[in-house]
């Protein structure tokens, strides 16, 4: 059982507050918005500043910025103020092509004193306390400096100088995307400095409690970000706290149910818009993986279109393989 505080990662397309209701009701500590793209913030594009939208249930609540120019960045950063959210948080670990290759996320990590600059402007634009999220390095050869102190703990420490108030870090590599196994180690360094002294969060493939207790006593860090493995399993955060939460399949498809009919809200009541919005927690939920002879039903799932035809499915399936061990 896990008696530390539990994040839920920001992700795009995946963290709206439909997704963070359901995270937040099942033990989610914090939960951060979807990106927001202080260029479009800036010249009020409807679409962005939508994803200001958060609800006091939800705190503390995060909103997460991204962007490559300080004075953009300073001035979203101000409007998200507006939203009144628990912190602001800054994005430097997106590692898509259409993020990072045009120099922000963690494309700004070939480029610290640009990124030192935005988070300068940031900090000093708002009252509201800033965060960040970042990787170990843009590439492999870029994990240590020449003296060999590790890049991600002197970056940390710059960070922190400028006023951050805590600190997540992605165990891989830009160029890892997300290939491969996080790395952990360079995250407990830097949470062991002894310079350190504002909260460190660690991030990446902890799915389940065992690997969380492992990572909260093996490397110290305050807090942890759990992204993709909570993707059509919100109630994640409940099993690892040892929390009430959905165990038979029926329960869970209950939860998938209610996360079809509050994304269709949000949605603005469009509901094919809803239930496509939705399908990557069906693809991925643990509810369906191992099942036998799914394939088909699983097609059939993901191509529905209609709340009858999606429920009833699932219904099927429920019906089918719910006692199957």
């Amino acid at each position: 059982m896990v008696n530390r505080q539990l994040y839920l990662a920001p992700m795009e397309d995946v963290t709206d507050p439909a997704f963070r209701a359901l995270c937040k009701r099942y033990g989610a500590d914090r939960v951060y918005t979807e990106f927001v793209n202080a260029d479009a913030l800036v010249r009020d594009i409807a679409s962005t500043t939508r994803k200001l939208t958060i609800h006091d249930e939800e705190r503390p609540v995060a909103i997460q910025i991204y962007g490559r120019e300080p004075d953009s960045m300073a001035e979203a950063a101000r409007i998200v103020e507006t939203a009144h959210p628990d912190f602001i948080d800054i994005n430097f670990g997106c590692p898509v092509k259409k993020v990072a290759g045009k120099g922000a996320g963690a494309g700004l990590l070939k480029d610290v004193p640009k990124m030192l600059e935005i988070t300068r402007a940031v900090v000093n634009a708002v009252h509201t306390p800033v965060t960040c999220k970042t990787r170990l390095g843009w590439d492999e050869k870029s994990l240590y400096l020449e003296d060999g102190t590790p890049f991600i703990v002197d970056l940390a420490e710059r960070l922190q100088d400028l006023g951050i108030r805590e600190l997540a870090i992605h165990g891989r590599t830009r160029s890892q995307m997300y290939r491969g196994e996080a790395d952990w180690t360079l995250i407990g360094e830097v949470k062991n400095n002894p310079r350190i002294h504002i909260p460190i969060i660690g991030n990446g493939d902890v799915a389940t409690p065992e690997r969380a207790c492992e990572c909260f006593d093996k490397y110290g860090v305050d807090a942890i970000m759990i992204g993709r493995a909570t993707f059509g399993a919100p109630w994640l955060f409940a099993e690892m706290k040892g929390l009430p939460c959905p165990t038979t399949m029926a329960e869970k498809v209950a939860v998938l149910k209610e996360h079809v009919l509050a994304s269709i809200q949000w949605c603005g009541n469009d509901e094919r818009k809803g239930i496509v919005h939705s399908r990557r927690h069906f693809a991925a939920s643990p509810v369906f993986k191992g099942l036998d002879n799914f394939k088909q039903t699983r097609i059939a799932l993901l191509r529905a279109e209609t709340v009858e035809e999606v429920f009833s499915i699932m219904d099927t399936i429920v019906q089918q393989w719910g006692n199957q061990s």
